[in-house]
């Protein structure tokens, strides 16, 4: 494993505090369209012919919040983000006070790494009744990302306010602190994640927690930590990185940068 995929693993760890969305594949299927189970919250991908069904559909009616937002996200699973876009901007113009249109759109920009457009349409979406502690934690993320951490652990702070003790909100709040160079809250807050995280949680706050005790100089530790999920060639490249990028001054300008995609 080369130093660099030490380097850009280690990015993503700090990386890792977004709330991110997998995008479902386009399959393809010969039934007839059932337009109306298409949402924006459908596990089934549509085959190409009711996505078209569905734009023209959403074109006689463009106005119809409902009908677009679930185009927007058949759009994204075809791998169009473009366009996917452009129906949110569509929606925006008719709706800009729509809660759930803010949430959805705000946090796909935040996906797709545009973090100050992510962060303006969140702060808007927690003042409406749909606001609730994902999106709160996502405020936080995209403020993270444009360096304004004490934004971000009010929002999360928020976040925490809806739903205590939740694992994704104390993973994005020590990365924030980590962020910030407060090494050691940033991992009081990822052990204290740690005690309620499960299945995939753990592997995730490992790794954060991880770097965090490996940016402290304790890489014996570090490495302890993150052998229980990688594989010990990408724990060594990882160790390496992180002991070569502690030499340089002001390591924290390599880490910040990362946070912008």
């Amino acid at each position: 494993m080369s130093s660099q995929s030490g380097t850009s693993s280690a990015y993503r760890r700090i990386a890792a505090a977004c709330l991110l969305g997998s995008a479902v594949l386009l399959a393809g299927c010969g039934k007839q369209p059932d337009l109306d189970k298409l949402t924006t919250s459908s596990t089934q991908p549509a085959s190409m012919k009711e996505v078209v069904a569905l734009g023209e559909k959403y074109e006689a009616d463009p106005d119809n919040l409902k009908l677009g937002l679930a185009y927007a996200a058949q759009l994204k699973a075809m791998g169009r983000p473009q366009q996917q876009f452009d129906v949110y901007k569509r929606l925006l113009a008719k709706n800009s006070s729509d809660g759930r249109l803010l949430n959805i759109y705000g946090k796909e920009l935040l996906q797709a790494g545009q973090a100050a457009d992510a962060a303006a349409l969140l702060e808007r979406a927690v003042k409406t009744k749909n606001a609730d502690w994902r999106t709160y934690s996502a405020l936080g993320s995209a403020l993270d990302q444009l360096g304004r951490y004490e934004d971000a652990r009010s929002s999360y702070s928020q976040a925490l306010a809806l739903s205590p003790g939740e694992v994704t909100v104390l993973n994005n709040l020590g990365m924030s602190y980590a962020l910030q160079g407060d090494l050691p809250k940033a991992e009081e807050t990822l052990k204290e994640a740690s005690k309620t995280s499960k299945g995939s949680q753990d592997a995730r706050l490992r790794q954060n927690l991880a770097l965090v005790v490996g940016l402290q100089g304790r890489f014996d530790e570090a490495r302890t930590i993150a052998s229980a999920d990688l594989p010990p060639e990408q724990v060594d490249a990882n160790m390496a990185y992180l002991q070569h990028m502690l030499s340089q001054p002001d390591p924290w300008q390599k880490l910040k940068p990362a946070t912008q995609g």
